[in-house]
């Protein structure tokens, strides 16, 4: 028996989009149908890299009418996503629609209506839920005892090409939204408990972007069961490179830190693969003897042998392939995409009005 290929249509071929139709392109279960975007250059360097003859459309309407994919990629800009999402749910689409699922928390529980009436799979890009590092630093965050002191940040020293890309990311959200619902989601997967109140802070840290653009902010986040969070997000050439990369978890029984020395040393913080790398994984135990000195050493647990972005990616379209095949109940997904955008639009909601938010 064969096996059964998703026909797929990818939306919006920037960074992300590029490494989605990579997947597509190199895995059995997929067949890549065609690609939209505003511009045919991306669609035609793919075409020259790879052999392949991807028919490229400007109008996503069209192309879902022509081509008729099982399948739907959005990678476009956030502010897009509800609106391509709904139309592909229309078109009879299942759909895997990059971070944040929209742009309001009310777009996106439209969204995951609209996928329950109608039957289809939602997978949303959490990429780090698909790192077995990652899924280790959570296990053993779970492992520390509650409540949790979680602390993390992905600053961008970006320039050039991504310091443009990141301007336009501003026309839609602020850092702390756009990186924020990844560490957010990974300190909900760690706590797995509700958020109680949240509060941020943000600050324009440049002349190039608008009056009311904030390229830089960071939140605190408290949840039911006395773990707080801290979360640091900002993007541009000005940024420092000091501690741009901070994974840090603490509990009453030690703490756990990822260790990435490539990935977190100056010169990284633009690089699209650091910003998954673990490394290595410290770990910290706070037991003591009889003479209040540690009893335990510190480990290392050596993570280099790890995935690339690109391989990440792969293991997110075949778990969107795994859903659709076998019928699996992504609910505790969606709700979990939808939750960790609450407590970032929260943040971001606290930053302009300096009020703090309560759940």
């Amino acid at each position: 028996m064969s096996m059964k290929k998703i026909r797929v249509l990818s939306v919006g071929f920037g960074n992300m989009g590029a490494s989605h139709a990579r997947a597509y392109n190199k895995l059995d279960e997929f067949e890549l149908v065609g690609i939209v975007d505003r511009y045919p250059e991306p669609a035609r360097d793919f075409n020259a890299k790879f052999g392949t003859n991807y028919p490229h459309y400007e109008d996503f309407a069209l192309a879902l009418k022509e081509l008729k994919p099982d399948a739907v990629s959005i990678c476009t800009y956030p502010n897009t996503h509800e609106a391509f999402a709904v139309e592909a749910l229309n078109a009879g689409c299942h759909v895997f629609v990059e971070k944040p699922i929209a742009s309001t928390v009310e777009g996106a529980e439209r969204v995951a209506a609209l996928a329950k009436k109608l039957g289809k799979k939602v997978v949303v890009g959490y990429i780090l839920r698909h790192h077995p590092s990652w899924i280790k630093f959570v296990e053993l965050a779970q492992g520390l005892g509650k409540p949790l002191v979680m602390r993390m940040n992905l600053n961008q020293q970006s320039h050039g090409k991504n310091w443009e890309t990141h301007k336009r990311l501003l026309n839609s959200l602020t850092p702390i939204v756009d990186c924020g619902v990844h560490y957010i989601d990974v300190m909900c997967q760690m706590t797995r408990s509700k958020p109680v109140r949240v509060s941020g802070v943000s600050a324009r840290v440049s002349s190039e972007i608008g009056e009311n653009e904030r390229n830089y902010g960071q939140l605190q986040v408290e949840f039911a069961d006395g773990s707080v969070g801290w979360y640091e997000a900002g993007w541009g050439p000005m940024m420092s490179t000091n501690a741009f990369f901070v994974k840090d978890v603490i509990g009453p029984k030690g703490c756990v830190s990822i260790a990435a020395k490539t990935a977190a040393c100056s010169g990284n913080s633009d690089n699209i693969d650091s910003h998954t790398k673990t490394e290595s994984l410290l770990i910290h135990s706070s037991a003591t003897d009889a003479d209040g000195n540690f009893s335990e050493p510190d480990k290392w647990l050596n993570t280099s042998d790890e995935p690339t972005h690109d391989e990440l990616c792969a293991r997110e379209q075949l778990f969107l392939y795994n859903a659709i095949i076998n019928d699996v109940d992504l609910s505790q997904h969606i709700d979990d995409a939808i939750n960790s955008l609450k407590i970032v639009l929260a943040a971001d909601e606290s930053a302009r009005t300096g009020k703090m938010v309560t759940f």
